[in-house]
């Protein structure tokens, strides 16, 4: 009972280390994964954000751009920390098994020190043969022969046990070189994030300085474009309505559902609905490359403490001639014109609406049938700023959603 006892027990904390490990390397993998993405997402504020000097950039910008670089280098230095103190326990973890291995191969060395030094004792064999003869029956001397023969397997395991702890310590050192440079360069690229961070943060207090001798004049600007975007917001929700009304006459509802603020839907269109849910946080993206420079929702502004921000949805800051592509199958429901050729497109994709803002040559027409990531206009760039940005938005019925929660990895 006891000897069962403690088998399970070995059991039980091998699958725990086992699970343990697994867990590392999947912590691991994780993270790498994001230090790439942060670095990803650098390189395109990089190229997307600060690559347009030439163009007229109002201080106002110039902050709020040093804003998202300084956010996604303090996220990177979080992650590359993270990624070096699981390394750490890492290389503690293996001196552990290398120091419990080698004293598990002391000990096994000099169980087989004594071995051989008994079979030197009587390794001639006369000594075996006089062994065998000197049995007082023939189930002696079965036995007899047994006896040498696990006593040779025993030696045998012995040596076996002796290179299989030897190579477990050879490979577990090999890893421990391996772990220590990648915690080495892991330590150098947070030193030079840190010092790149340094810089950054000099340059936007050196901004925030110039910013706060004329504070009211950019609470001003904030303040205008927060209600140039409050009338397209109207105006794509009231579009919305309409389409809404629309539909549920086509489908020859009564007054009272015409009125409603959900559509009203066909098999089909509840099948797509359906199909559109399953796939929340699988989206893929409007562009196919971009950083967001917008967030959904109402945020503190990055350097002004008196000023907050509302987005209905998210800016994704591309590349010039970048085309906007559609979030997954469906309808155009709507094209509404924002101001001179900058037009949004609606979407509909059963009682879900995507909204495509700031495009200016288009691909599609009210009523054609889209599928996923087809191409749907080209995305406008401001010939002030040098700088092209989609704005994109989810509804569902006339209920704002966060793309975040929608689009894969936002």
């Amino acid at each position: 009972m006891k000897n069962s006892s403690q088998i399970l027990l070995l059991a039980l904390l091998i699958v725990f280390n086992c699970q343990s490990s697994f867990s590392q390397l999947d912590k691991q993998a994780e993270l790498e994964k994001k230090r790439q993405q942060l670095q990803e997402e650098i390189r395109q504020i990089n190229n997307l954000l600060f690559s347009t000097k030439k163009k007229e950039q109002t201080v106002l910008t110039e902050v709020e751009n040093i804003a998202s670089r300084i956010q996604a280098r303090e996220n990177l230095i979080k992650v590359t920390n993270q990624q070096a103190n699981l390394i750490t326990r890492e290389i503690n973890s293996n001196m552990n098994k290398i120091d419990q291995l080698r004293k598990e191969l002391r000990v096994i060395k000099e169980e087989y020190a004594k071995l051989i030094d008994r079979t030197y004792k009587s390794k001639s064999d006369q000594s075996r043969v006089m062994f065998l003869l000197s049995s007082e029956s023939f189930l002696q001397a079965y036995k007899r022969v047994q006896y040498m023969q696990q006593y040779a397997n025993h030696r045998k395991k012995q040596g076996e046990e002796i290179q299989k702890k030897t190579t477990e310590i050879q490979e577990l050192n090999k890893n421990l070189l391996v772990q220590q440079k990648e915690k080495q360069a892991l330590i150098e690229e947070n030193r030079i994030a840190r010092n790149e961070l340094q810089l950054e943060r000099k340059q936007q207090e050196q901004l925030m300085a110039t910013l706060k001798q004329d504070e009211s004049k950019y609470t001003k600007q904030i303040k205008d474009r927060q209600r140039e975007a409050a009338v397209i917001d109207k105006q794509i929700e009231d579009l919305i309505r309409a389409a809404i009304a629309e539909s549920n006459r086509a489908a020859g509802g009564d007054r009272r559902e015409r009125k409603t603020t959900t559509f009203a839907m066909t098999a089909e269109a509840k099948a797509l609905a359906a199909n559109f849910t399953s796939n929340k946080g699988k989206l893929p993206w409007p562009v196919e490359r971009g950083v967001v420079v917008t967030r959904f929702g109402t945020t503190q502004h990055p350097t002004l403490p008196n000023v907050k921000t509302t987005s209905s949805g998210v800016e994704i800051a591309t590349q010039e001639g970048t085309t906007a592509r559609a979030a997954f199958d469906g309808e155009v429901l709507a094209i509404s014109i924002i101001r001179g050729s900058v037009k949004a497109v609606h979407i509909r994709h059963g009682d879900f609406i995507t909204v495509y803002q700031n495009i200016t040559d288009l691909y599609v027409t009210k009523g054609d049938k889209v599928s996923t990531k087809q191409a749907i206009g080209k995305i406008h760039t401001n010939p002030t700023t040098g700088k092209t940005i989609l704005k994109f938005l989810i509804f569902k019925n006339t209920n704002k959603l966060n793309p975040a929660d929608w689009l894969y990895e936002m």
